[in-house]
């Protein structure tokens, strides 16, 4: 049952949960400096909220993309899942004023990804399952 869930849900929620403010409020939340690090050419590597975002959505879309290879009755639940998903992102880009932000786009683009690429590989992988005699 769990398996059929499009894992890009959670990027999704939590930059709306950022939206609310609920990782800090300001102009732009995004832009909040998680860590810092200096290297050892003597630069500066610095992780935005809005970077780690686009970590995680790459992470979960990872998982999606070894989830998709499976030829189950969920696979499929999950790639229409999956493009509810991304159109619920196409629709928040275009209608939220605070979804118009690179770290969105960005997310949306993933989630656009996860459904061209399940879709691709599912029909691949059914194509090996004919048979011709």
């Amino acid at each position: 049952m769990f398996g059929a869930i499009p894992l890009l849900i959670v990027p999704f929620v939590l930059y709306n949960l950022g939206l609310l403010g609920i990782f800090g409020s300001g102009d732009d939340p995004w832009m909040t400096e998680m860590f810092s690090i200096r290297m050892m050419s003597g630069g500066v590597f610095s992780m935005t909220l809005g970077d780690l975002m686009v970590v995680i959505g790459l992470f979960f879309l990872f998982i999606e993309m070894v989830k998709s290879v499976r030829t189950t009755n969920a696979s499929i639940m999950d790639h229409l899942l999956s493009t509810l998903v991304f159109v619920a992102f196409l629709v928040e880009f275009l209608l939220v004023k605070g979804a118009a932000h690179s770290v969105f786009f960005t997310l949306m683009v993933i989630a656009l990804f996860d459904v061209l690429a399940g879709f691709s590989v599912s029909m691949r992988s059914a194509s090996r399952d004919i048979n011709v005699n």
